[in-house]
């Protein structure tokens, strides 16, 4: 891996592309308005970006329905749809770098975490899903002796995708992948915290041989590109990964328009369960550890709420705190660097309000403090413990997207499952447990749609990746997730 200094000189070189992506060209928006994305590391402007609205949504859906509509895409035979996204794979593992730094300066995430996690998840994401496209079956209807029944899956259209700014390269490839491998045509809109890999992503798309105006991307702000999309009567699917406040707000505008359907990757409050029989408490406690201060805590399904029978508590959190010491802000290019700064000055509000309010609660600080802003200095937090928590604590049951750990502790199992369970989201869960009953037993008790067994954040391209109850709705990953772009037609032939 590249030395700091690398990272810095390759960092004062790099080309950022700070346009729309329309009809395969890089284009202003038709306003001509822009807005600043800067380093949260630094705070220096990065680029001033297109801020795309209601007229350059409408041009991009216009240019991706005119795309689906020709076929060039959309009629593609499933194994050449398959070499293009391949051969975009490609290019991304050639550009790795360029793609890896492009997200450590536009949101703080440490460059060492983007070429071990993100990098190689976005690249394999493209690669399997490609792989898959020429496996997916129809079906033929056991019907009678004179009729033959058809079933196939076909593209729906125009997929207009809304994705975070936590993952900004990775949660995009995820909705595009298997749009595309569907034979979609889609509008992205990234945000507007960490527009810049995704513009890149499009025109390396480009270059891999996808048509143009199959896959056009809009930075913007979400209450003018994001609902545009949301309310355009030419999009046929809405695929979002962000807050369930605005998940709520998509689905109202999807039933103002033409009942779009609307897939949702929404909040998560995950738990962690550590029962008295789990052997492996310095390991537990390691996982816990990276599972709410990774990327700063500014995780989806980052357990932010930990759960210690209570005969366990006292070595648990010592070795707990022993692993948070590995958790210091640092320069995110620095490749030693475990946290580096949150993505902007008020998502660090945020975490402080919620801080504060764990206190005025009541719980235990064991380690961390409020964090004070130095203007230039970025917009860096330390890893926060919190002990004697309830579930009755705002910041128990609210998503923080922050490294903000709340500890409790329980008597029995039953007790264990109830705590975990209460609460609105529905994402993620671990538990730990050296006893294989107990771990199915609780795992099919908890309600969320995935749990890791003596793990956390597990899984790969085969492996569906959602949540239930306010966490949201469909799949990403998997051969589900090309389910969601696609419609099923059934074709019955009179013989």
């Amino acid at each position: 891996m590249k030395t700091k200094a690398e990272w810095q000189t390759l960092s004062e070189s790099i080309t950022l592309r700070n346009q729309a992506y329309i009809g395969g060209r890089f284009q202003s928006a038709v306003s001509g308005e822009t807005f600043k994305t800067t380093n949260p590391a630094t705070e220096r402007v990065l680029a001033e970006v297109a801020s795309c609205d209601q007229a350059d949504v409408d041009l991009a859906v216009a240019a991706a329905k005119a795309a689906f509509v020709s076929g060039s895409w959309s009629r593609k035979a499933p194994g050449e749809r398959k070499k293009v996204l391949l051969r975009l794979a490609d290019l991304m593992q050639q550009h790795r770098d360029e793609l890896a730094l492009t997200d450590t300066l536009d949101m703080g995430k440490s460059i060492s975490e983007m070429l071990s996690v993100d990098l190689p998840d976005s690249i394999d994401c493209f690669r399997w899903t490609a792989e898959s496209i020429d496996k997916v079956y129809g079906g033929i209807a056991p019907t009678g002796g004179d009729t033959l029944g058809l079933i196939s899956h076909e593209p729906v259209g125009v997929v207009a995708a809304i994705t975070p700014w936590n993952y900004p390269l990775m949660m995009a490839t995820w909705k595009l992948a298997p749009a595309l491998a569907a034979g979609n045509s889609v509008v992205l809109k990234p945000s507007e915290k960490s527009p810049l890999s995704v513009l890149r992503l499009a025109e390396l798309a480009t270059e891999a041989g996808l048509p143009d105006g199959v896959l056009n991307v809009l930075p913007g702000y979400g209450h003018t590109a994001g609902k545009a999309l949301a309310l355009h009567h030419d999009v046929n699917v809405l695929a979002f990964t962000g807050s369930s406040r605005v998940g709520g707000m998509l689905m109202e505008y999807a039933g103002q328009s033409n009942l779009k359907r609307v897939w949702l990757e929404a909040g998560g409050k995950s738990p962690m369960v550590v029962f008295e029989d789990c052997a492996n408490i310095e390991r537990a406690a390691g996982t816990a550890a990276a599972a709410i201060f990774s990327n700063q805590g500014e995780v989806c399904i980052a357990c932010s709420r930990l759960y210690l029978h209570k005969s366990i508590k006292e070595r648990f959190l010592k070795a707990l705190l022993a692993a948070t010491a590995g958790y210091r802000g640092g320069d995110p290019l620095d490749p030693e660097t475990r946290l580096g700064p949150l993505v902007d000055k008020a998502q660090l509000d945020t975490v402080s309000r919620y801080i504060k309010s764990a206190m005025d609660d009541g719980a235990n600080l064991l380690t961390g403090v409020i964090p004070e802003y130095m203007e230039g200095q970025g917009y860096y937090i330390e890893p926060t413990i919190f002990d004697g928590a309830r579930n009755d604590m705002r910041f128990v049951q609210e998503e923080i997207f922050g490294p903000v750990l709340a500890v409790c502790e329980f008597d029995d199992e039953d007790e264990a499952v109830r705590l975990a369970n209460d609460n609105r989201y529905g994402l993620g869960a671990s538990v730990w447990t050296d006893n294989l009953s107990r771990a199915h037993r609780v795992s099919k008790q908890i309600q969320s749609g995935m749990v890791w067994v003596n793990g956390w954040g597990g899984g790969d391209s085969t492996m569906p990746f959602g949540g239930v109850k306010a966490s949201g709705n469909g799949r990403d990953k998997s051969l589900h997730s090309i389910e969601k772009y696609t419609d099923l037609k059934t074709v019955w032939i009179s013989l």
